[in-house]
């Protein structure tokens, strides 16, 4: 009873508060002014008192934020409050603090106003004395079922709802021994929900929901009760906006069965898949739940089409390979065939190709089979090595993962100053690409590991013919470093496992120096030397680490940096020395990637280099 005439006081005091504050906006009407006082800007207002609150930190705030003591502090300038007003709101503050601390979970706050007085110039002050006392803690937690999850039909039925049951018992945001506040709980009853809607009952409710406050003894027992409505079960797809793709490309991918419990997860998933095909420009997958429909309720899947065809030309520069011109045509159903072919063209100052890459649309596992060949022209060295590559494998692509297995056919010529070489090799090839970033873009934290191995037979008409293994191995960290520094570093380690005279063809073997390499060099201007001229290694190292920080809070998309780099290639591990190259770079972050601008000093070489590249190689 003590606490309803609290709660009644409470709310003739605000009905008070409103009332004068109608009569001062009559007044001033009445005077001839044609806004309310409420409506004054903030310029034309006075503070008509000082309040002091002694409270806790986050109490502290909570009162100055919602106390009617606090929010009328401020008046119109021609306007002013009288002491009785004032002293109504006073008296209502103890009530209307202790209810807001109650929903904190201070059940015996004792809230003091202090004695009225006026201070040297003639400005009244207020104090606000708060002693909170304990707070109240969760010592009871009651969380029972009803509907078809408490009594599931089906075996399917029965795992799924004790899975869930158990989750929600478990996994109730505001257990025993936990701090009572009502913003909690109403959070965890709405977390709950949703949980139980996402997994399988998407018509679940509350029953009802109880939280019993024992004040005395600052503790509170929570009941409550979810009935779960039926148990929806997934029905057929009904497919909108397909125009140029067949319905088997999206029935394929659902990858569920009808008649299969319904949860959020399969749901977005599907989704997913679509998206990853970039088939489809959008994707929504959804049902509408109605209990009518819960045995077999139907999934709406409605898609917009990526255009079915698509050109590309650029033109660009690298500090690499130097200025380019590039050309791209996508097809995403050629010949009215499920594939998706790429042909490419990019004609550059040091390299020059043309590729055909096709690839079915994905499967179920979202696996697709490839196949494409390539021709290429490299002068970025002292040879001109021409390539013809062609690869026949099978390919998984997702956010963090990537698999790709292919067979491999190269044929290679390389005209040097005193001859040319032809070689070539067919091998068998698995790569592994595993990624933990905040962005793939633009990542600052996280890392990716890259892991190519191959085997096969080699050839070439400078040496025996023979078999032979390759590794290559490449890791790549991000972390910040406090609140503006970061931190990024990269390693690539690889290794063409040959007999000593086996030849094999330069692309295979490895080199160094270059944007992503060893900056301070040129492109792939390290490695071994043969009678003064530069070939490909059989083993590689190099490493980086760089400093970076946006230059201004006002630029956070402008960074500078600091690096060093190592590394080089050789013709066995003995022989390999590595050499230095240290410099000072700008970053642009922009929406499409990093634009990076290094000038970096090659320690060997005792010279300048500056370094252009937009992009980053993870």
């Amino acid at each position: 009873m003590r606490r309803l005439a609290a709660r009644l006081g409470l709310v003739l005091t605000s009905l008070l508060l409103s009332a004068c504050a109608s009569l001062a906006n009559l007044g001033t009407l009445l005077q001839g002014g044609d806004k309310p006082a409420a409506a004054q800007p903030a310029a034309a207002q006075r503070i008509a008192y000082e309040l002091e609150i002694e409270a806790p930190g986050e109490l502290r705030s909570l009162l100055l934020e919602h106390l009617d003591l606090a929010r009328f502090q401020r008046v119109g300038e021609n306007e002013r409050l009288s002491q009785v007003e004032l002293e109504r709101l006073a008296a209502g503050a103890p009530a209307q603090a202790r209810a807001l601390l109650e929903t904190e979970g201070y059940f015996n706050a004792r809230v003091e106003p202090e004695r009225i007085d006026t201070d040297a110039a003639g400005l009244q002050r207020v104090r606000l004395k708060v002693e909170p006392g304990p707070r109240t803690r969760v010592t009871h937690l009651d969380l029972s079922f009803a509907g078809a999850i408490q009594e599931p039909v089906g075996d399917d039925a029965q795992a799924l709802a004790e899975a869930l049951r158990r989750r929600l018992q478990q996994g109730f945001a505001l257990g025993e021994g936990q701090a009572f506040r009502q913003s909690q709980w109403s959070a965890a009853k709405t977390e709950a929900l949703a949980t139980a809607r996402a997994g399988g009952y998407p018509l679940a409710r509350w029953a009802f929901t109880h939280a019993r406050v024992q004040a005395e003894r600052n503790e509170a027992e929570l009941e409550l009760q979810l009935d779960s409505g039926p148990l929806f079960r997934l029905g057929e797809l009904q497919i909108e906006g397909l125009q140029a793709q067949h319905e088997d490309a999206v029935q394929r991918l659902a990858g569920f069965q009808p008649g299969q419990p319904y949860t959020e997860r399969a749901l977005l998933d599907f989704q997913e898949r679509l998206l990853q095909t970039l088939l489809f420009d959008g994707a929504t997958v959804d049902i509408q739940p109605e209990a009518s429909q819960a045995d077999a309720t139907p999934v709406l899947v409605r898609l917009r089409e990526a255009p079915l065809q698509q050109a590309t030309a650029g033109v660009g520069y690298n500090a690499n390979t130097g200025q380019r011109v590039t050309l791209e045509h996508l097809h995403r159903k050629p010949l009215g065939l499920p594939l998706r072919s790429l042909t490419k063209l990019d004609l550059g100052r040091d390299l020059r190709s043309a590729s055909l890459e096709l690839t079915s649309h994905p499967q179920s596992d979202m696996h697709r089979n490839l196949g494409s060949i390539a021709l290429e022209e490299d002068r970025s060295s002292d040879s001109v090595n021409t390539n013809l590559v062609a690869r026949l494998g099978r390919l998984r692509e997702t956010p963090r993962f990537e698999r790709l297995d292919y067979l491999e056919l190269l044929r290679s010529h390389e005209r040097q100053p005193g001859g040319s070489i032809n070689a070539g090799a067919i091998s068998l090839n698995t790569q592994r690409i595993w990624r933990r970033l905040d962005s793939r873009l633009l990542p600052s934290q996280g890392h990716s590991i890259s892991l190519l191995l191959g085997a096969g037979q080699a050839s070439s008409s400078d040496g025996p013919n023979g078999p032979f293994g390759r590794v290559d191995l490449k890791l790549g960290y991000y972390r910040p470093l406090g609140t503006t520094w970061h931190f990024s570093g990269r390693l690539e380690a690889g290794q063409v496992l040959v007999r000593e005279r086996v030849g094999v063809p330069d692309k295979l073997l490895f080199r160094a120096g270059g944007d992503d390499s060893v900056r301070g060099y040129a492109y792939r201007s390290l490695g071994p030397e043969v009678d003064g001229q530069g070939v490909g290694g059989r083993v590689l190292l190099t490493g980086s680490a760089e400093f970076a920080r946006p230059i201004s809070a006002r630029l956070p998309m402008l960074w500078g940096a600091a690096f060093i780099d190592a590394g080089q290639a050789a013709e066995r591990w003995g022989a390999l020395k590595p050499v230095l190259g240290y410099g000072v770079g700008l970053r642009l972050r922009s929406p499409v990637g990093p634009l990076r601008i290094d000038i970096a000093r090659g320690q060997a070489l005792q010279q300048w280099r500056l370094h252009f590249s937009v992009g980053i190689a993870l």
